[in-house]
C-alpha cells in the first residue's frame, strides 16, 4: 500500500513592510496647509517615529514641517499687522470723535475727519 502525496504547503505572500507613521505624516502635511501649527507637530512626530522604525520615506514629513512652519510664521505676521492696523484705525476714530469734521494738525500729521 502506498501512503498518500500530502501537497506542499504553500508559503504566505510576501508583502512590503508597512512604512511607519505613514498616516500620520499625510496627515500632517495636509493640516500644514489648513492648521498650520498642528500640521507642523503632527509632521514632526511622524519624522520622529520614522526615525525610530529606521524607515526611509521622510520627505513627505519634512515638507509637512516645512510648510507648517512657515505657515505659523505666516499667521504670527498677519495678525500683528493686522493688530497694529486695526489699533491705528481704531485711534484715528477716537481722534476724530474728540475734534469733530474737518482738516486738524495733529503733531504734525494732518487729519481729514468728516
Amino acid at each position: 500500500m502506498t501512503s498518500p502525496i500530502t501537497p506542499a504547503p504553500v508559503p504566505a505572500p510576501v508583502t512590503a513592510p508597512a512604512e511607519p507613521a505613514r498616516g500620520l505624516t499625510i496627515a500632517g502635511f495636509v493640516l500644514a496647509f489648513l492648521i498650520a501649527p498642528l500640521g507642523a507637530i503632527l509632521s514632526i512626530v511622524a519624522l520622529v517615529k520614522i526615525n525610530k522604525a529606521g524607515g526611509s520615506s521622510k520627505g513627505l514629513a519634512i515638507a509637512g514641517i516645512i510648510i507648517g512652519v512657515l505657515g505659523t510664521i505666516g499667521w504670527i505676521v498677519t495678525i500683528i499687522v493686522s493688530t497694529a492696523i486695526l489699533g491705528a484705525a481704531v485711534e484715528m476714530v477716537g481722534t476724530c470723535l474728540d475734534l469733530g469734521p474737518g482738516v486738524w494738525d495733529v503733531d504734525g500729521a494732518t487729519i481729514t475727519c468728516e
